[in-house]
């Protein structure tokens, strides 16, 4: 029978400690459970940090009775510092023993030099006609008792190695095993009849130890049985799903099937993206649940601003601008009915509505950079903008805040609509948003008046001068008279003052030709 041999060492203390082992309904004997396995190597790990360290020879203890183990039980599993005999010339053999006491010599051996080692058995007690041995780091063993037919029967592996072997007792060693725990529970499955049931004990991380292993080792079933499990599961976080989905690609064990498991994240047939979004576009837009819209208007357009523009239709913009006019259409309509005297609560409700979702399908747009169209289709609502001053306050002013979208849009750079586009914004929409400017700063939550007067400013204040003067001066007779109803644009206004009185650009620029040909003259 082939034994674990340990080079000559110092003499010192030995300590034997047992450990209970546990037996599954399929009789096999396995593995000690995570913790204790972790336990063992943890303690192991510990010893090496402190060298040279000694302490006081315990007080002698009276021999305690040893208890033969009853019929039910099995052997335990033994982690122990083996006694060491201080032997010049010779290398001593050492069994791994399965006391039942612990002994203790006065004189306590340097720590490094203490080995660790681990001996488990499969199967029935005393039947294995194979060793399997573990060799982690910093020395630790792990002695595995097992059988060729099972071996050979669930690893391509240990088939091989077996193959090579002619000895009746076959004795094989797995240097720098990185993941010793794993690779006892791996072996551990071959004697089991339902994977499935075990791993369902499992968590996904400890899972992909053991499909790791396994595809070492060549363990079909074993793969197959982790890859069923990760399909079935829920993956928790986008930490976990990231590690699925690479090792599941790192696979490559034929005849197994990862599909399953990846169709979780994707998958040829789908509809193409735009119908996709077209129709999460269209479900968000209808919805009457005013709640549940809100809260989806808030979500699609966060996904849409992490995605950046990245794997979306490029065509998905004609949906949008299809999206939008469709709402104006209604919008328009709406209006025409409540100036007729139809259902005028509906139709302020309606309105409300329609104008949040111009609002939210305009932000999904300067998103994307693509709502230079839309600025120029809201310029043109020449209709709309009539209809605006003939219905009442209440009914009317949630349109103003698709105009607001529009100046914070072009004062902070996220559209750059064309001159004539802009003086036609400021020319259909600044008198509507100031008559609606006092009720839009009471009546919505939503509305912030200091950034809409900044994108205000801006727009005016990127015109040519003469249009700058004309809708300033504008601006001044009515802020005159409605104060703090009035959106306050001093600060667009002191800029257009300095542009116009103080030192004018073609003073400065009849100065500098001045001094062009003073300096030419000379």
């Amino acid at each position: 029978m082939a034994e674990i041999k340990i080079a000559k060492v110092e003499q010192g203390q030995t300590k034997i400690r047992s450990v209970p082992v546990a037996v599954t309904p399929e009789g096999f004997w396995c593995c000690p459970s995570p913790v204790a396995f972790q336990k063992t190597l943890k303690s192991h790990h510990s010893l090496t940090k402190h060298n040279k360290q000694s302490s006081p020879p315990p007080p002698p203890q009276l021999p305690k009775p040893e208890k033969k183990p009853s019929s039910t039980t099995i052997r335990s599993v033994i982690a122990s510092d083996e006694i060491h005999q201080n032997s010049a010339n010779s290398d001593t053999v050492h069994s791994i023993a399965v006391p039942a006491t612990v002994q203790e010599r006065p004189q306590r051996q340097k720590v490094e030099t203490l080995p660790r080692k681990v001996a488990i058995e499969f199967g029935e007690p005393g039947s294995s006609d194979a060793k399997v041995i573990l060799v982690g780091k910093q020395g630790f063993c792990v002695k595995l008792s097992v059988h060729k037919k099972v071996l050979v029967d669930h690893s391509s592996f240990f088939a091989k190695k077996l193959a090579e072997k002619d000895s009746v007792f076959a004795c094989l060693e797995i240097e720098s095993c990185e993941d010793a725990e794993i690779y006892v529970e791996t072996i551990g499955l071959m004697y089991c009849k339902d994977m499935k049931q075990r791993l369902m004990k499992q968590n996904v991380s400890r899972v992909l130890r053991v499909l790791k292993v396994a595809e070492l080792l060549g363990f079909s079933s074993c793969i197959q049985s982790c890859l069923d499990y990760l399909e079935a599961v829920p993956w928790v976080g986008e930490e976990e799903e990231e590690k699925v989905i690479s090792s599941i690609l790192r696979l490559k064990t034929e005849g197994v099937g990862v599909t399953p498991v990846l169709k979780r994240v994707a998958c040829n047939a789908v509809d193409p993206p735009k119908e996709t979004l077209s129709r999460i576009i269209e479900l968000v837009l209808r919805s009457k649940e005013e709640k549940s819209r809100r809260e989806m208007k808030s979500i699609v357009l966060k996904l849409l601003r992490e995605q950046n523009g990245a794997n979306v239709a490029d065509n998905f913009n004609e949906t949008i601008y299809s999206s939008c006019q469709n709402c104006l259409d209604s919008v328009l309509s709406l209006f025409r009915q409540a100036c007729e005297g139809e259902k005028p609560e509906t139709d302020t409700k309606q309105i409300a509505v329609e104008a949040d979702n111009l609002t939210w399908l305009l932000d999904v747009l300067v998103e994307r950079q693509a709502a230079e169209e839309f600025s120029v289709t809201w310029g043109n609502q020449k209709e709309l903008a009539l209809l605006h001053e003939k219905l009442p306050l209440m009914s009317r002013y949630h349109i103003s805040r698709v105009t607001s979208r529009l100046f914070i849009g072009i004062g902070r750079g996220e559209l750059l609509p064309a001159k004539d586009t802009r003086l036609l914004l400021l020319t259909t929409w600044l008198q509507p948003l100031f008559n609606d400017y006092n009720w839009l700063q009471h009546g919505c939550r939503s509305f912030d008046g200091k950034l809409v007067e900044e994108g205000i400013g801006r727009t005016i204040l990127t015109l040519p001068l003469k249009d700058q003067q004309s809708i300033l001066l504008s601006w001044l007779g009515s802020f005159l008279n409605g104060g703090d109803g009035c959106p306050n644009l001093q600060r667009a206004f002191e800029v257009w003052w300095r542009r116009s009185f103080i030192r004018p650009y073609s003073d400065r620029q009849a100065n500098g030709s001045c001094h062009t040909d003073s300096t030419s003259k000379e």
